[in-house]
């Protein structure tokens, strides 16, 4: 989308990468795991460039989303709650009832935000259309770069 050759060096996780990227070894990183930098952002170690969600996170809202300089860029990493296709529709409800009630638990939002993670909480229908979304975005990026689907 812009341009910039960055080359890839893969990791086996993030904490190798983010000891060598306060080392010097590296010069910049993507990360998937924001709690683990913002500790070190935020006392200066590190210094955030952007977050590749489409929105500034509340967990470093001083940082732009990469969106605001590159229009309809979003990477994010998320997480979903499923069921087999043939779960009856009267427990997905419930299940989608039960875990929107968990979310929004003082506690949990708590914890969720000592990681650096913004809730959704959407419903099933919203979480099928994102899944299509997401698809159909992820395989353009692939054949961009030359990766046919299996």
């Amino acid at each position: 989308m812009t341009g910039v050759k960055l080359y890839h060096v893969p990791y086996k996780g993030t904490l190798p990468l983010l000891t060598d990227l306060l080392a010097g070894r590296v010069v910049v990183m993507a990360t998937s795991s924001l709690g683990l930098v913002v500790p070190h952002v935020k006392n200066g170690k590190l210094r955030a460039l952007g977050v590749t969600s489409r929105k500034r996170t509340e967990a470093l809202p001083d940082i732009p989303s990469v969106g605001e300089a590159v229009p309809g860029y979003e990477s994010v990493q998320w997480s979903a709650l499923m069921a087999p296709a043939a779960t009856p529709a009267a427990i997905v409800e419930r299940l989608h009832k039960e875990t929107v009630a968990i979310l929004h638990m003082p506690e949990i939002k708590e914890r969720l935000a000592a990681d650096s993670a913004d809730v959704v909480g959407s419903s099933p229908g919203e979480l099928a259309a994102f899944l299509r979304a997401e698809t159909a975005k992820w395989a353009k990026v692939a054949k961009a770069a030359g990766i046919e689907p299996q």
